[in-house]
């Protein structure tokens, strides 16, 4: 049974695409320090990054954009967003594991998996590919955007962040819909 794991990053930030990650491995995998993205460092998540790319049976990156997630909300476009990282797999999977609670509109049998990001290792490289994917757009934000500072931040809403939007009003990279309280205080 060829199982998928799948899963997003970015769903709590104020600005930037949400990406998801859809990743089958092989039985046997050389990949020590697996774990949830957000448990590791930067650089052992590139490192891992490229590992899972050479390793995996096969991986597929997708996001959903700024428009998407203000047209839909941030849950429908990071279920799209995971959508597209299953249709852009070139081995169709028999079964999804989903990181979180919600695994609906595939295509394929998904099971949603709390915490499953720690406990399943093809979720551990889904989580890793798209946390790594969005970091680096996010890189190529603050190239476009230096003000912000969202190499350093990602786009959440840390004290720096918060005050760059004050001071420079957001920029087309921001999640309009996420700003309420901060342009209105």
């Amino acid at each position: 049974m060829r199982i998928a794991g799948v899963d997003e990053a970015g769903r709590g930030p104020l600005a930037g695409d949400v990406y998801a990650a859809a990743v089958i491995l092989p039985e046997r995998i050389d990949l020590p320090g697996l774990d949830d993205s957000k448990k590791l460092t930067a650089k052992k998540r590139e490192s891992l990054f490229d590992a899972i790319c050479k390793q995996a049976v096969v991986f597929s990156v997708a996001l959903a954009t700024i428009e998407e997630i203000e047209r839909l909300n941030i849950l429908e476009a990071a279920l799209l967003a995971m959508r597209r990282a299953v249709e852009g797999l070139s081995v169709q999977p028999d079964l999804l594991l989903v990181d979180g609670n919600t695994a609906r509109g595939f295509d394929i049998p998904a099971k949603a998996i709390i915490g499953g990001d720690a406990l399943y290792p093809c979720i551990s490289a889904a989580s890793i590919l798209a946390k790594v994917s969005r970091d680096r757009a996010m890189a190529e934000l603050d190239a476009r955007y230096p003000q912000y500072g969202f190499a350093k931040h990602k786009g959440y809403g840390t004290a720096a962040h918060i005050k760059a939007i004050r001071e420079h009003g957001p920029c087309a990279a921001h999640r309009l819909s996420f700003l309420g309280r901060i342009l209105h205080a």
